[in-house]
């Protein structure tokens, strides 16, 4: 399969003992393209996706400030991410948004940080990459209010919420991306979702080191096994894994307009 990552978090603590490693199997199991997130262990470490995009030419990287880093940002880091976001192998912002499962930071922080990173988004002219926990109502707001009229979309990336949340967003249009725990025994709603989207707004991604697929369940994931979450979503739309392998890796190149490779491979997958 030709596939893509569209969530991963290469910086992470959790691949220090075995990154060359972790990296090279996600080439080996057909992983073309990759999306390393920059948000990093907070805001002081915004910088944090971007070497792995200089070394390689199929990785790129976004930059932003995660939901429950919210309470720390300052105008320094502002000024810090309008730089970042302007180097070459930077193709998204994020990951931002809304996070209300836990009480800190509070919602009304949470959202002015949210809304101030779409603005720095919209200057950048950069799609963004969407983090929504518990907080629906409020991040569709907002998107709607002042996303939806840049027209630069994005990625709902760990899609957890409602088919009517993730038609909403499509119609700003977003593509929506599901990670392992489509995989898992107890996700059927989501599951559900997943399967009344058209393949032309769906995207795999792993977030690893979290959320392992029900295959590898306990152990920390890796790029590699976003074939597992590709293998989900082609059963639940009886289409060969193949083939909707290839019209994903063509969703992620539309959306960030990413050139096609001699090598790589693109599809258009239109159900039966």
């Amino acid at each position: 399969m030709h596939l893509v990552d569209s969530h991963a978090h290469l910086d992470f603590p959790e691949f220090d003992a075995d990154r060359e490693a972790v990296i090279a199997r996600a080439r080996d199991a057909g992983v073309e393209l990759l999306l390393s997130i920059g948000s990093g262990a907070g805001p002081d470490r915004l910088d944090a996706a971007i070497p792995f995009a200089q070394r390689y030419p199929w990785i790129y990287a976004s930059v932003g400030v995660h939901p429950h880093d919210a309470a720390r940002i300052s105008a320094a880091h502002d000024d810090a991410l309008r730089k970042l976001g302007s180097d070459s192998r930077v193709i998204a912002w994020g990951e931002i948004g809304l996070d209300y499962h836990y009480p800190q930071p509070p919602p009304e922080v949470q959202q002015r940080v949210f809304r101030r990173q779409l603005d720095l988004a919209a200057e950048a002219k950069l799609p963004v990459i969407i983090h929504c926990r518990q907080a629906w109502g409020d991040c569709l707001r907002i998107l709607a209010e002042q996303w939806a009229p840049t027209n630069l979309g994005g990625i709902l990336h760990c899609f957890s919420g409602t088919l009517d949340d993730a038609r909403r967003a499509i119609g700003f249009g977003f593509l929506v991306s599901f990670a392992g725990n489509v995989t898992y025994p107890k996700a059927a709603v989501l599951r559900s979702v997943a399967a009344q989207l058209p393949p032309d707004c769906l995207l795999a991604e792993t977030d690893c080191p979290y959320l392992a697929p029900q295959r590898f369940r306990g152990k920390r994931n890796e790029p590699a096994h976003v074939a597992e979450v590709v293998r989900a979503l082609a059963a639940l739309h009886q289409a060969p894994e193949d083939a909707l392998a290839a019209a994903l890796l063509e969703n992620f190149r539309n959306l960030f307009r990413l050139p096609v490779a001699a090598s790589g491979a693109t599809g258009k997958l239109v159900e039966s």
